[in-house]
């Protein structure tokens, strides 16, 4: 008895059981999670120690950015097209590049989630071929953590109501395995009910909650290494605009105590530099579509407290004629409104060259053809000032 008793415990020891697997079922468990919710296969990276965040980096060879994408997965794929950065099977084919998108990708459609998976897929693509994709935190992503769901659509909702299905079954499969640690309910302290908020809402909306609230799944995963100011080369990325109190508060401090907010280390109000009109995602001083009501003057200041600064990249406010710039080209404004939710604008994309040549690339038919590249007032070359009495800027073609 003894004899056929021992090789079944030795075999005990050796199946892969819950026991000494639970870190293969817990991956499997949140691949499946993810392609259930985006369609797309990610298989979950390693864990590893949280690093500082580079809010400055040396001028690329080729610097891409892209504007507000609001829940607009095909205008996304279209933006990222029209600047060669993805193939026709959406995968990276950037090569070398390093791209910003200057933020705003939640609210007004459908589909944010997607594009927060998208961007992850393309993140992980690029680093392979030494490019990167950094993504900026914009007033729309500080929204939704806090919980302001103002612009938030019903679509919108459904998919974070999608998304909780899952979630929720994954947390149940992970549960039936003592090897792991008991699954947090991500719905713990929320609301049942809403007041003026109709009843079929409550569940998307405490989803929603869940998912992005400070240290919720997706707030976590997706946005809490965002940016929230860049500095590249000679260029500034920010998705409203700074003021010169926010670079003597210092960039990387607002950087990285954006992030430990998000991450649910500081409570659960965004700090005051994130709110307001004079945020540094909601400033509007160098982004008004006339050209002639920015404050220039304020502009130069603040450019000049930054060192090597010559110009500021900035979301935020549509620019119905399109990517365009201001005070002498150091105002670049490149939200157009892509997104059907907005004013369903033509994908454009600004490119910087190393010699700091500026372009854009649009996908607008007024202008193939034309085959021309404008860079600064004096030289006519890069993008032209936005005059309105001028008629229409002009601008590289890539259809």
């Amino acid at each position: 008895m003894e004899n056929s008793t021992k090789p079944l415990q030795q075999q005990n020891q050796s199946s892969p059981t819950c026991e000494n697997l639970p870190s293969l079922l817990s991956s499997f468990v949140d691949t499946f999670i993810d392609f259930s919710v985006s369609g797309l296969f990610l298989p979950q990276q390693q864990q590893t120690p949280q690093k500082a965040l580079q809010t400055h980096i040396p001028s690329p060879d080729r610097l891409v950015a892209i504007g507000d994408l609001h829940g607009d997965l095909e205008k996304s794929k279209q933006a990222f097209r029209l600047a060669g950065l993805i193939d026709g099977s959406d995968r990276w084919s950037g090569g070398s590049a390093t791209v910003v998108q200057i933020g705003d990708v939640l609210d007004r459609g459908g589909e944010e989630l997607k594009i927060l998976y998208f961007l992850d897929k393309l993140k992980r693509e690029a680093v392979k071929s030494g490019g990167q994709l950094i993504t900026l935190n914009g007033n729309h992503e500080i929204m939704n953590v806090e919980g302001d769901f103002r612009y938030v659509t019903e679509k919108g909702l459904e998919e974070f109501n999608v998304w909780a299905y899952w979630y929720g079954v994954g947390n149940k499969m992970k549960s039936l395995c003592h090897g792991l640690e008991k699954p947090k309910d991500p719905f713990h302290g929320i609301p049942l009910s809403f007041r003026g908020v109709a009843e079929r809402f409550y569940h998307s909306i405490r989803a929603r909650i869940a998912a992005l609230r400070p240290d919720g799944p997706i707030a976590r995963r997706f946005l809490a290494d965002n940016l929230t100011v860049l500095v590249v080369g000679e260029s500034v990325f920010v998705h409203g605009g700074l003021l010169e109190k926010h670079v003597d508060y210092g960039l990387e401090r607002i950087n990285e105590e954006v992030r430990d907010w998000i991450n649910g280390l500081m409570g659960r109000r965004a700090p005051g530099y994130c709110k307001g009109r004079n945020a540094v995602v909601w400033l509007r001083k160098f982004s008004d579509e006339l050209a002639k009501n920015c404050d220039c003057s304020l502009l130069e200041h603040v450019l000049a407290t930054i060192p090597g600064a010559k110009r500021m990249i900035m979301g935020h406010t549509i620019q119905e004629i399109g990517i365009n710039g201001a005070c002498d080209n150091r105002a670049i404004r490149i939200d157009v409104g892509m997104s059907k939710g907005c004013i369903n604008g033509l994908p454009e994309v600004l490119e910087i060259n190393r010699n700091s040549e500026l372009r854009v690339l649009t996908s607008n038919p007024m202008y193939q053809n034309k085959n021309k590249s404008y860079a600064n007032a004096e030289r006519k070359e890069g993008l032209g000032l936005l005059i309105p009495e001028n008629g229409p800027k002009q601008v590289e073609v890539k259809a």
